[in-house]
Order: C-alpha cells, then sequence, then structure tokens
C-alpha cells in the first residue's frame, strides 16, 4: 500500500492517508450549502446472521447546492466545517427520479 509523502514547511515528512468516501442518499437539502446524506450498509447481525440495514446520517457541505432530496451522492471526509459538518460533496450520481410524471412513448 502506497501512501503520499508531503515534506511541510518545517521539513517534516507527513504521510497523507486516503480520505474516507462514501456514497448515500440526500435525505434534506432545506438548509443553505449543507445537506443530510443516510448511508446505508447491510451488516449480518451477530446472533441470527440475518443482513440488517445500518443507517449513518451525516451532514455534508454542497457549495453550490446542487444536491436535492432523493439524489444519490458520492461524498468525502475532510477538515471540519463547522460543529456537525465533516463531509464534502463530490459528486451527484443519480438524480431523483420525479414523483407523479409518467413518461409517454
Amino acid at each position: 500500500m502506497s501512501e503520499t509523502v508531503t515534506i511541510s514547511e518545517r521539513g517534516e515528512k507527513r504521510s497523507a492517508g486516503r480520505r474516507k468516501e462514501f456514497v448515500g442518499v440526500v435525505k434534506s437539502a432545506a438548509m443553505e450549502k449543507s445537506i443530510v446524506v443516510d448511508i446505508v450498509t447491510p451488516r449480518p447481525d451477530p446472533l441470527y446472521r440475518k443482513y440488517v440495514k445500518k443507517t449513518k446520517r451525516i451532514m455534508a457541505h454542497d457549495e453550490r447546492s446542487e444536491a436535492k432530496p432523493g439524489d444519490t451522492v458520492r461524498v468525502v471526509e475532510c477538515r471540519p466545517l463547522s460543529k456537525r459538518k465533516r463531509w464534502r460533496l463530490v459528486q451527484v450520481i443519480e438524480r431523483a427520479k420525479a414523483i407523479g410524471r409518467e413518461e409517454t412513448p
């Protein structure tokens, strides 16, 4: 496993590790430049071994306010931006389907 080594201003070697990256679904975009993302991970139950959905809810920074509720997005870990925001929107993978619209052939 190779890590990127950078040299700081003081001449110290630091390794820049890989940042965590998740794919999730936007649940709320009511705030300015912020979104709430649900990350669902299937995990086996320790006793019964049946897969159970484990949901993690995080807040992410959306600079251009491009994500809407229902969109599938990719978020990456970053420096703390506020009390609860430690993630940044990288890409909108898939837009939410419009409800109530039927496509005509």
